[in-house]
């Protein structure tokens, strides 16, 4: 039986591979309500050499995306572990594509700007037919390893988001 406390729900705006239900599903253990929506003053970059998408300010940015609601602190824990340090996690304001309602959420903003390695722009359909099942097999691995981690350092599990690795000699 759960508590009568609850602590608040998180509403995220995500823009990426979390768009995609067999992603979410694996790194939240839970098909949330995704409701979709738009972030202005952003735009969706590629990075080399990575599987994943960034967002950046843009002035005249607009990104389509998914809003995932009723997030738990433990899945807003999960979502922060797996986008790690190199992401900012803020509250912006978003509109609903159905209602046109703005909303405050949360998301995701690549940490460093001015990262030389932000390029074009990130295709969700042209991720998933290249690049979505490598993603989740390397989502699968940091699950694992989140629940044991048996001395193995977070790093260790970055590699599996490059797209094409370094050899290990």
């Amino acid at each position: 039986m759960t508590s009568s406390v609850q602590s608040p729900s998180h509403d995220v705006f995500v823009y990426g591979s979390f768009q995609e239900p067999a992603v979410v599903n694996l790194i939240l253990e839970c098909s949330p309500v995704m409701v979709s929506a738009q972030l202005h003053g952003y735009h969706v970059y590629r990075l080399k050499g990575r599987l994943h998408a960034c967002i950046s300010p843009s002035e005249n940015g607009l990104i389509n995306g998914k809003i995932l609601t009723g997030l738990t602190d433990s899945q807003l824990e999960n979502l922060d572990m797996i986008e790690g340090s190199e992401y900012v996690r803020k509250t912006v304001e978003v509109v609903l594509t159905d209602t046109s309602e703005k909303k405050q959420v949360e998301t995701y903003i690549w940490a460093n700007k001015d990262d030389p390695n932000l390029y074009g722009e990130w295709d969700f359909e042209e991720w998933k037919r290249l690049h979505m099942e490598k993603f989740i097999e390397a989502s699968t691995k940091f699950m694992e390893w989140k629940k044991n981690p048996d001395g193995r350092s977070r790093e260790e599990f970055e590699k599996f988001v490059f797209d094409d690795p370094p050899a290990e000699g």
